[in-house]
C-alpha cells in the first residue's frame, strides 16, 4: 500500500512539473510575440515621449518612498518578480481581511502598462514576468520608478503623475507636499475606488494605509 501511495505521489509530482514547464514555455512564447511586435525600447520611448513626462529628479522623495512602501517594499531587492512579496501580500490581506496589497512588483506593473497586458490570463501573466526581467536587466531602479509614475493610472482620466498632481491638487509633482504624495501613492491600487474626488473617505483610508506601511518600513 505504501509503495502504491509513493508511486502516485511521484506521478503527481511529475505531472505538476510538466504542467508548470508547459505553462512557462507558453508564457515565454507569448512574451516573444509581444516584444516582437513592439520592442521594449520602443515601448519605453512611447512613455518618455509624453508631453508632461516627469523625470525622477522631480519626483518628491516622500512620493517615491510611499510608492515603494505600499506597492513593492522589496523593490530594491528583487529582480523583477518577488515570490517573497507574493507570500507577504497574501498574509497581509488575510490579516487585514481586505485586499490592501497585491503580489505584483512595481516592475511587473510597469510591464503590464507598457504593453496593456491582461494579466488575468495566466499565460500573459507569465509573459509579463519575462518583460519585468527585461526591464530590470536594461533599466535602473530609478528609471523603472520614473516610468511607473508616468504610466500608471490615477483615476479620473489621469494616466501619469503630472496629470494627477495637476488635476487633483493643481500643483506640479515636484511641489507636492506629504499629504499629496501619500494620497497619490495609494490611488493606483484601485483608482475607481480611491479617487479622492469620488470617494474622499476611502481615499483617506487608503492614504492612512500608505502612512502605516511607510512607518513599518
Amino acid at each position: 500500500m505504501a509503495k502504491i501511495i509513493k508511486t502516485l505521489l511521484l506521478c503527481l509530482l511529475i505531472l505538476a512539473v510538466l504542467t508548470v514547464g508547459a505553462l512557462v514555455l507558453l508564457g515565454y512564447n507569448e512574451y516573444r510575440s509581444i516584444v516582437g511586435a513592439k520592442s521594449l525600447t520602443s515601448a519605453v520611448a512611447e512613455v518618455r515621449s509624453k508631453e508632461n513626462y516627469t523625470v525622477y529628479a522631480d519626483l518628491p522623495d516622500t512620493y517615491v518612498k510611499a510608492v515603494v512602501a505600499v506597492e513593492d517594499r522589496r523593490f530594491y531587492k528583487h529582480g523583477g518578480v518577488d515570490p517573497i512579496g507574493i507570500l507577504r501580500a497574501m498574509y497581509v490581506n488575510l490579516r487585514d481581511k481586505e485586499m490592501n496589497e497585491g503580489g505584483s512588483t512595481i516592475t511587473q506593473q510597469l510591464a503590464k502598462n507598457l504593453y496593456s497586458i491582461n494579466n488575468r490570463n495566466l499565460i500573459k501573466k507569465i509573459a509579463e514576468a519575462f518583460i519585468a526581467f527585461d526591464l530590470e536587466k536594461n533599466y535602473t531602479k530609478n528609471e523603472i520608478l520614473e516610468l511607473y509614475a508616468n504610466s500608471i493610472y490615477f483615476g479620473d482620466g489621469y494616466y501619469c503623475i503630472y496629470d494627477a498632481a495637476m488635476g487633483y491638487f493643481n500643483t506640479e509633482p515636484a511641489a507636492m507636499d506629504e499629504y499629496q504624495c501619500t494620497m497619490l501613492a495609494g490611488i493606483p491600487n484601485a483608482p475607481s475606488v480611491y479617487s479622492p474626488t469620488k470617494n474622499p473617505e476611502l481615499a483617506e483610508r487608503r492614504r492612512q494605509i500608505v502612512l502605516r506601511r511607510m512607518k513599518e518600513d
